[in-house]
C-alpha cells in the first residue's frame, strides 16, 4: 500500500479499516473535527488521566495515521477538503448515509475531482433500503444480523451473549479493506475508481459460521452451545476445567484411528481408561451427527475419561501433551494471556511502540499475518490531534502559516 493515499472520515465504525491500510504502509489521513474525533474520549485512558491524546481504545485504532482537523460543515472546510480529495486515491466514510451527499461531497461529487477516486461507505445497513436510515452500534449489529443467536450456552434460559471486542466493526471493516485493495486493482487496470458500499449488517450476517447455510440448504436452525460449535442438534461437552483453574478445549479428542490408540495409551498411563479399550476405532463423527446411539455412547465414555484427566493435570501441560500426539486442543486464554504466550512474542504479536512526547514506550499487538516482500510494521505511534496540519496544508496545498493560523482562529481547522 505504499504511494496510496487514503482519507478517513467518520467515527468508530470506520477506524479499523484504515488501520488495516495504514499498518500495510498506506498514508492513512484521518480528517478530525476540530474538537477531536469522539474516540478520542473513551476510556481507558493512560494514568486514567482523560484528554484528546490519552485514550488507549484511540492509541489502538489509529496506528501509522496522521492527524487533521477540519470543519467540513463550513464552505472553507468543504473547499479544502475537495483540495485534499483531489491528492487522494481512497477516502473511507463512515458517516451516516447521506451526509457527505448533502453537504455536496458525494461519490458523484468527488468523482468529477478525481475520476481513479476509491470511495468505500462503511455504515450499518448500506446506502439504500428500508433500513439505510436506522443506527446501529457493534453490539445491536451482532445481534440483529445473526451471530449473537450462535454464541451462549447450552442453557437457553440464559440470554445469548455478544462477542467482545468490535467484532461487527472489525467485520465489517474487513470486507471494507478488501473491497478497497481489490478496487485499486481494477483502477490499475483500467483506470477507473468506484464507489464502494459497505453493509455491516450483510457483512455479520454472511459470517455465521454454518447457521444461514444450515438453514438455506436444510432448513435447519442451529443452537448455542457453550464453548462449542452452534448445531441443529446438541452435541457433547467439550469444555473441561483443569487443576490450575483453566479451561481446556478438547473439541473432538480422536478423528483417527491412529490418534484414538494414541489416547487410550494416555488414559491408561494416567489410569483413567476403563474399558474404552473394548473400541478399537473412535466413533464416526457422521453417525454422531445422526444420533447413532452407540456413537454417542461411545463419545460420552470418552469425554468423562477425557474431564477426569482434565482436573488433575495443569492446562499447558495437557495442551502440549495433547497437541504432541496430534490433537487439536486448546488452552482458554485470557486475551492477557494470549499475548504473553511464547508462541505469540515468536510471532512478533508484541510490538514496542514509542511515544516521544510522553517519554515513553508502550506493547500493542502485532499482526496475524507475515509478508516478505512488504512487511507489515508500526512506524509511528497514533496521532496528536492536529498533528499534521502543518504538513497536510502547508506542505502539500501551499497555505502559508498565517493562512493557517486564520483558518483556526476561524474554527474551520
Amino acid at each position: 500500500m505504499d504511494g496510496v493515499r487514503v482519507l478517513e472520515l467518520g467515527g468508530e465504525l470506520g477506524d479499523w479499516c484504515g488501520k488495516l491500510l495504514a499498518d500495510m504502509g498506506a498514508d492513512v489521513v484521518k480528517v478530525e473535527p476540530p474538537g477531536g474525533d469522539e474516540t478520542r474520549q473513551y476510556p481507558p485512558f493512560f494514568e486514567d488521566e482523560p484528554g484528546v491524546d490519552r485514550s488507549l481504545y484511540f492509541w489502538h485504532y489509529n496506528t501509522n495515521k496522521k492527524s487533521i482537523t477540519l470543519d467540513i460543515e463550513s464552505s472553507r472546510g468543504r473547499e479544502i477538503f475537495r483540495q485534499l480529495v483531489a491528492r487522494a486515491d481512497v477516502v473511507i466514510d463512515s458517516f451516516s448515509p447521506g451526509r457527505l451527499q448533502g453537504l455536496g461531497l458525494g461519490y458523484e461529487h468527488l468523482r468529477e475531482i478525481a475520476p481513479e477516486l476509491v470511495m468505500a461507505a462503511i455504515t450499518p445497513f448500506g446506502q439504500k433500503g428500508p433500513y439505510c436510515d436506522y443506527v446501529a452500534t457493534d453490539l445491536t449489529a451482532l445481534s440483529f444480523a445473526g451471530p449473537v443467536w450462535s454464541c451462549g450456552y447450552d442453557d437457553h434460559s440464559m440470554a445469548p451473549v455478544r462477542g467482545g471486542g468490535n467484532q461487527g466493526y472489525h467485520t465489517a471493516c474487513h470486507f471494507a479493506a478488501i473491497g478497497i485493495m481489490t478496487a485499486l486493482v481494477h483502477r490499475q487496470l483500467t483506470g477507473q475508481g468506484q464507489f464502494i458500499d459497505v453493509n455491516m449488517h450483510a457483512a455479520l450476517n454472511v459470517t455465521t459460521e454454518g447457521a444461514v447455510f444450515n438453514w438455506l440448504v436444510a432448513g435447519d436452525v442451529v443452537q448455542r452451545q457453550t464453548g462449542r460449535h452452534a448445531a441443529p442438534n446438541p452435541t457433547p461437552v467439550t469444555q473441561f476445567l483443569c487443576r490450575d483453574g483453566r479451561y481446556i478445549n478438547v473439541g473432538f479428542p480422536a478423528r483417527t484411528e491412529e490418534q484414538w490408540f494414541h489416547l487410550l495409551a494416555w488414559l491408561e498411563e494416567e489410569g483413567y481408561v476403563g474399558d474404552l479399550g473394548k473400541y478399537l476405532s473412535p466413533p464416526s463423527m457422521d453417525a454422531m451427527r445422526k444420533g447413532d446411539p452407540d456413537a454417542l455412547k461411545q463419545h460420552h465414555e470418552i469425554m468423562t475419561a477425557v474431564q477426569a484427566l482434565a482436573q488433575n493435570v495443569d492446562s499447558f501441560d495437557l495442551f502440549r501433551r495433547a497437541q504432541d500426539l496430534g490433537f487439536q486442543w486448546g488452552i482458554i486464554y485470557s486475551p492477557e494471556e494470549a499475548l504473553e504466550d511464547p508462541h505469540f512474542k515468536e510471532r512478533g504479536m508484541q510490538v514496542t511502540v514509542e511515544h516521544p512526547e510522553l517519554g515513553r514506550s508502550f506493547v500493542y499487538p502485532g499482526a496475524p499475518y507475515r509478508f516478505e516482500a512488504t512487511p507489515w510494521e508500526i512506524r509511528r505511534r497514533p496521532p496528536l490531534l492536529g498533528e499534521d496540519n502543518q504538513e497536510v496544508y502547508c506542505g502539500e496545498l501551499g497555505l502559508t502559516p498565517r493562512e493557517l493560523d486564520d483558518l483556526v482562529k476561524a474554527g474551520v481547522v
